[in-house]
């Protein structure tokens, strides 16, 4: 394993031109070296891991060193480190202060680099402004900083200011192949392009994840690998998972985001993952703004490909939904339920058949059903059968609406024979049309013409034998439920809708069990379970479904609502309460 830590020993930066991505800053301090223009006072800001204290002693060893200078010469009493983020006190810099007085025994310059400079407090920036103002000739200040902002205006005026940037996903990678070559391992570029991207524009960090990955993996290095070991989702999961989404596949797209929760992935991370990847997807639209990701070219490729599948107006709404999610994830009880509806939400997104112009609309389970017979049936027809049984397959029936054809998930039958069998048609229940016709009992025509409305009546009546009873999951289930509780909220029905959004409804077979922690909001939901009911059973496709509320009391005993309830709960907890309300003479 000490074979594979390289980072710190060999690759830390020797010159200016070992900074990688810096070439510029590189280029501007060896002129001011070679004309001799560098000022006394220099600032180096810019994010973390980017190279600014490696350059600072760089530059301190640099300027000492002349044509009679010796190699292995390090000029190592010339150079002082101050770490301001612990040594931020007025009597730190006093101490500064007292040795920049003395000049140094060996080279030209004294070089001071305080690091974290934006740590120094209000009387430690003051202290060490009159000795920036004025310093000596042998003296070169080299501030290093990640937030210029919190430096004082006095002190940035005295200073020459160099902004380093983050090193590009494209420079790092091309840096780490170098070490990988230098090193003889076999490493994916794919693979050393996901280390670039975890770095976030840092070569160092860069490096010591390399060091890390290569001592799990050893001298072959894959994607597989690192994804593993650094806990990432790479393109692939949200490629697949764009392509549930884009043929309406919910049901494989919940199975995928069980397989990612069961590797401990946060469903956070990836949903915020998910809206990222549909950004991409929408900046590959146009072949000119490709360059704008920073991706392989072989990934480049994907993420156009599967652009075109999609449209605008489909990614801006995924990307609002995913937003959304991304904002309300900490806030929600239920974070899996939460991410998963807007999951569903999402696939639905393109869903053709019939829907209500509701933002909230998930496709139907009915839409995914496939009959048992049905299934029975195809898994014993043999392959050279197919094209008789095309003939004989019975034809749904057609009804009034038009909706696309059912997504079947047949594992074990050949493919061929699932697209060849039609569905089998569901039960249409009969519509019972009620005239508004009046009809006088005083005369012996109106009597006839009453009772035949009654026979007409009688011969429409629907046969509850043949109702739907369809299974369903419980996650169906409350997927349908918030659905009717936006409803009732859209419509100003906000007292109900609270009351059904107190306790997480639970399956029981087909009865839909609720806790409540009072009567009062029990007595509330039966009286306006009808509707509930009535919504469910045609949602689901099940009339078999019945409701079950309880009343929890031990929980109803925990609130207390009046200040006489409040103030014997604490009573209970604390009685000493009690002596100090009694001595102070206090009033509830």
């Amino acid at each position: 394993m000490e074979h594979f830590i390289v980072s710190a020993r060999k690759y830390r930066p020797q010159t200016f031109k070992d900074v990688v991505g810096q070439q510029a800053i590189t280029n501007t301090l060896e002129n001011a070296i070679a004309n001799n223009h560098l000022a006394q006072a220099l600032l180096f800001c810019g994010p973390r891991g980017v190279g600014k204290t490696s350059c600072a002693r760089i530059l301190a060893k640099r300027i000492n060193q002349d044509e009679n200078t010796r190699p292995d010469e390090d000029f190592a009493f010339n150079i002082f480190e101050l770490d301001a983020a612990s040594n931020n006190s007025v009597d730190d810099i006093r101490n500064l202060i007292d040795q920049v007085r003395i000049p140094p025994q060996v080279g030209t310059y004294k070089v001071y680099i305080i690091d974290e400079v934006h740590m120094l407090s209000q009387a430690a920036f003051n202290a060490f402004l009159k000795t920036l103002e004025e310093p000596p000739k042998h003296a070169i200040f080299i501030l290093a900083t990640t937030e210029k902002h919190k430096i004082i205006p006095t002190i940035l005026s005295r200073c020459q200011i160099f902004d380093f940037k983050r090193i590009t996903v494209a420079d790092a990678r091309q840096h780490l192949i170098q070490i990988a070559k230098e090193e003889n391992i076999e490493a994916d570029e794919e693979a050393l392009h996901i280390i670039a991207q975890k770095a976030d524009g840092a070569m160092r960090d860069a490096l010591s994840i390399f060091d890390r990955v290569v001592s799990f993996s050893g001298t072959t290095l894959s994607r597989k690998a690192v994804t593993e070991n650094l806990n990432v989702l790479d393109y692939e999961t949200y490629f697949l998972a764009t392509d549930y989404i884009l043929t309406n596949d919910i049901p494989q797209l919940l199975v995928q985001y069980n397989d990612i929760l069961s590797r401990g992935f946060d469903g956070h991370h990836f949903i915020a993952g998910l809206a990222s990847h549909f950004r991409d997807l929408m900046v590959c639209k146009n072949p000119p703004t490709i360059h704008l990701l920073e991706v392989g070219d072989s990934t480049k490729k994907k993420y156009y490909e599967q652009s075109q599948k999609t449209d605008m107006p489909f990614l801006l709404n995924a990307i609002e939904k995913a937003n959304t999610c991304d904002l309300s994830y900490k806030t929600s009880r239920n974070q899996r339920l939460h991410v998963e509806l807007c999951l569903m939400q999402i696939a639905s997104i393109n869903y053709d058949g019939e829907k209500k112009n509701d933002n909230s609309f998930i496709i139907p389970p009915s839409f995914y059903k496939v009959a048992p017979d049905t299934l029975k049936a195809v898994q014993n027809i043999p392959k050279s059968s197919e094209k008789s049984v095309k003939k004989t397959a019975p034809e749904p029936i057609q009804q009034e609406r038009t909706s696309p054809s059912p997504v079947t998930y047949t594992a074990p039958i050949e493919a061929t024979a699932t697209n060849t069998i039609a569905a089998e048609p569901k039960p249409v229940l009969p519509k019972i049309e009620i005239t508004k016709e009046r009809v006088s009992g005083l005369s012996l025509k109106g009597l006839r013409h009453k009772k035949e409305l009654q026979e007409k009546l009688e011969e429409q009546k629907v046969d509850i034998t043949n109702l739907p009873r369809e299974p369903f999951t419980e996650i169906a289930m409350q997927a349908t439920w918030q659905e009717y509780v936006n409803k009732l909220s859209e419509r100003g029905e906000k007292i109900i809708a609270s009351n059904l959004e107190a306790d997480t409804p639970k399956l029981n077979g087909t009865t839909i069990t609720l806790e409540y922690p009072n009567a009062t909001m029990k007595v509330e939901v039966e009286r306006a379970q009808g509707p509930l009911l009535e919504y469910l059973k045609r949602k689901l496709s099940n009339y078999d479904i019945t409701l079950d509320i309880t009343v929890n009391e031990e929980v109803q005993r925990k609130y207390a609502y009046t200040p006489l309830e409040k103030y014997e709960k604490l009573k209970e907890q604390n009685p000493d309460l009690d002596i100090l309300k009694r001595a102070f003479d206090l009033e509830l």
